[in-house]
């Protein structure tokens, strides 16, 4: 009989979430994975999101990105850990919030235009921060976790375009250096190239601003690539298959049964 007082829990100890997982604390799978955290339509929008605004170079296009943006958010906050009411009511702010934004960005304005980027960011940061505490939250590692894993990546990498536009409408000089084009599609390539730390060289920040920016997302990319993704992937397994009845019979006893009486 078990040792310990009556309704005492003996399950305490075991691991149940990623973070034990990725220290290697954990010694198997345990349970069977909570629902929610389901994140490959959230990798599909946001794949969509980055080749629309990278293969169209309308202006339109660009005004209604807050659009997918606030999909994004949606999506990741399907699947978050808030308590009640605060999906409602984020949600409520997300859909008001973007159209209030897009509408100063239709004057024209620079500054109006420059609000509606920095609440692009504050949408994508949001998003970014609701998939990654979810992920670590689960108790085994699955694919859903590395698809989560590789969303909160896309979206630091549209993030940080998000914020070089801003600081681009904010600024009296120019972005790039050399006249370099700056537009949404060049912002996406220098934000991922820098995100990956690429650097490839052909466009590169003037201000300090932009700079310091620069510097803080090829940390970030280096951490969350390096650390959290390749842990995630290293840590993932198939799902167990059911043993076959008698399988770890014959595995024990390969002679097979009256052998060893025939020896004797």
């Amino acid at each position: 009989m078990p040792a310990g007082p009556p309704g005492a829990d003996h399950t305490q100890g075991h691991d149940t979430g990623i973070l034990a997982r990725l220290t290697g604390q954990s010694h198997g799978r345990t349970g069977s994975p909570p629902r929610g955290g389901r994140y490959g339509l959230l990798l599909l929008v946001l794949i969509g999101t980055y080749l629309l605004a990278a293969f169209s170079g309308a202006k339109v296009a660009t005004e209604l990105q807050v659009v997918p943006f606030a999909v994004i958010l949606l999506l990741s906050l399907r699947t978050s850990l808030l308590p009640a009411p605060w999906p409602a009511v984020i949600a409520v702010v997300t859909v008001v919030g973007s159209a209030v934004t897009f509408w100063t960005s239709l004057n024209g304005s620079r500054t109006g235009t420059a609000a509606e980027d920095f609440w692009k960011a504050l949408l994508l940061l949001m998003a970014a921060i609701m998939v990654v505490r979810r992920v670590l939250a689960r108790p085994t590692v699955t694919i859903q976790s590395i698809y989560g894993a590789l969303s909160a990546y896309l979206i630091t990498g549209l993030m940080g375009a998000s914020v070089y536009a801003a600081l681009n409408n904010l600024g009296t000089t120019d972005f790039f250096a050399n006249s370099q084009p700056a537009n949404t599609q060049t912002f996406q390539y220098f934000s991922f190239t820098t995100l990956t730390t690429l650097g490839y060289g052909d466009f590169t920040a003037v201000e300090n601003g932009g700079r310091s920016i620069a510097v803080m997302e090829a940390l970030t990319g280096q951490i969350f690539l390096a650390t959290l993704v390749a842990r995630l992937v290293a840590a993932y397994r198939t799902p167990d298959r059911p043993d076959t009845p008698g399988a770890g019979r014959q595995s024990e006893d390969v002679d097979g049964p009256g052998d060893d009486e025939d020896r004797d």
